[in-house]
């Protein structure tokens, strides 16, 4: 009798651990799901954030009687912002499709696992009553030869009611587990029903936009002249900017050069003194030395023969030396930068894709490069930064600690800021008012100065990375949002 109550033992505490596996394994499928949604509603929650900043300067500049390039603009991309959104949403329901899957899976087979487990508990009270009616539990005890089987007997008969009593408290948990995924299960379902109902919604939107964006389009198209005039008013204050910008650098990396020649020459120069002086103790020297000599003559002393000052043979003259020393290169430094530049040129290198951007709401207008013109058919335009659209009155920040190198006003450009960073340096255009100084030495995101409002009510800030004299991508070095 007592085998046979250890097998029921073992089979309970088999579908005990079969429970557990399933509850685990369901709930590593569960954790690697919430990982994707986790990354999903951060992605929704950014979109929404950049479709409203959108939103709300696109109401600004609507606010224009006639339609403008930065209507245009904000209308592209608010209609690529909503489209993300759409395309967020449809992978929102697909991935609650899969939930409710897995749900309906871990549901069933706790469902099996509970009839299996009812199944098991017939069994063992169908034998415990048979069992009851061939042997007293207190004839079975009494029954004992002596009082160590006595125990034995007792510890069994307590065993097998705390077993049935585990089975029972087993069976409560997967019932109450299969529950809690068929709520689950409707949950999801009633979840996924309202994402669908705002897909609809966001998609008719999307269709607005596009129409609205065609009626600006059209519209500025019956203008073709005035923005032919305006392209190439704009052209020439690129090129002016980038021109400034270029005899800046220009500029400074001759101030670097001149810096790098007096410094050599400082070497060159300590280098020949220091030469002379050896050369200058050398002859003292041998002075001494013959004159010592000529005493020791004129005292009578037996000669003795001294050895010969022997000269080191020169392989170079002095003054080659010299020039070798004070153009040997300082190995810190980097395109004539000194070593403050040079450790503030790695740690901006090291920044880029993490730069915060120069204004705290805004969207990128208009793209670095060469694309064509958002309404001029076969027109190529050209930014040598990227136009950062945002609200009127917006203060514009310095993206990383620099010096001030350059302020200026340029025409079609309004104010302008560059900020060095070793041999980098970032440019801030279309700026309303500068609140720095040449020289000045900024933080990242220390303002510098507040966004300029054009005649059509468009406020832009034109935003540029420069390395030496290349351009290069700002929106490489910014971080994403």
């Amino acid at each position: 009798m007592l085998m046979k109550y250890r097998v029921v033992r073992a089979t309970d505490w088999r579908e005990l651990i079969l429970v557990l596996t399933l509850c685990w394994l369901a709930g590593g499928s569960v954790m690697a799901q919430q990982r994707s949604r986790q990354q999903l509603e951060k992605e929704k929650k950014q979109n929404i954030e950049k479709v409203s900043q959108i939103r709300t300067i696109l109401k600004k500049t609507s606010s224009q009687k006639q339609a403008t390039l930065g209507q245009l603009k904000a209308l592209n991309q608010e209609i690529a912002a909503q489209s993300k959104q759409i395309n967020l949403l449809t992978e929102d329901v697909k991935l609650m499709t899969s939930e409710i899957q897995e749900l309906r899976r871990t549901s069933n087979q706790l469902q099996n696992n509970l009839e299996k487990l009812k199944k098991e508990y017939g069994e063992m009270i169908y034998a415990a009553d048979k069992r009851r009616q061939q042997v007293n539990p207190l004839g079975f005890l009494f029954s004992a030869e002596n009082f160590n089987q006595l125990v034995a007997r007792y510890k069994y008969l307590q065993q097998y009611s705390e077993a049935r009593q585990g089975q029972v408290r087993q069976m409560e948990k997967v019932r109450q587990e299969m529950l809690t995924k068929q709520q689950d299960v409707e949950r999801k379902k009633k979840q996924q029903q309202g994402t669908l109902a705002v897909q609809v919604n966001e998609s008719k939107r999307l269709e607005g936009l596009k129409d609205e964006k065609n009626r600006v389009a059209e519209e500025l198209s019956e203008k073709e002249q005035d923005l032919r005039t305006e392209l190439a008013e704009s052209r020439k204050a690129v090129n002016r900017l980038e021109s400034a910008i270029t005899e800046m650098i220009r500029r400074e990396i001759r101030e670097r050069e001149e810096r790098e020649r007096l410094a050599r020459l400082a070497r060159l120069k300590a280098e020949r003194e220091r030469i002379a002086r050896e050369k200058a103790a050398a002859v003292a020297a041998a002075k001494a030395k013959a004159e010592r000599a000529a005493a020791a003559a004129e005292s009578d002393e037996p000669e003795t023969a001294e050895p010969k000052a022997v000269e080191p043979k020169a392989t170079e003259s002095a003054a080659e030396a010299s020039e070798r020393t004070a153009r040997k290169p300082d190995e810190r430094r980097n395109n004539l930068l000194n070593d403050e530049e040079a450790a503030l040129a790695s740690s901006f290198a090291s920044s880029k894709n993490r730069l915060p951007w120069p204004v705290t709401r805004g969207f990128i207008s208009d793209h670095y490069g060469v694309k064509p013109h958002p309404v001029l058919k076969g027109v190529m335009q050209d930014n040598p930064g990227i136009d950062i659209q945002t609200s009127p009155g917006e203060v514009v920040r310095a993206v990383y600690d620099g010096i001030v190198q350059y302020t200026t006003y340029v025409t079609g450009m309004h104010n302008i800021v560059a900020v060095q960073h070793g041999d980098y340096y970032t440019v801030y255009a279309k700026l309303k008012s500068v609140s720095v100084q040449v020289g000045q030495r900024v933080k990242a995101r220390e303002v510098i100065g507040v966004v300029a409002t054009d005649k059509d009510g468009v406020a832009e800030v034109q935003f540029q990375v420069w390395k030496s004299t290349s351009r290069m991508n700002p929106e490489s070095w910014l971080i994403d949002r």
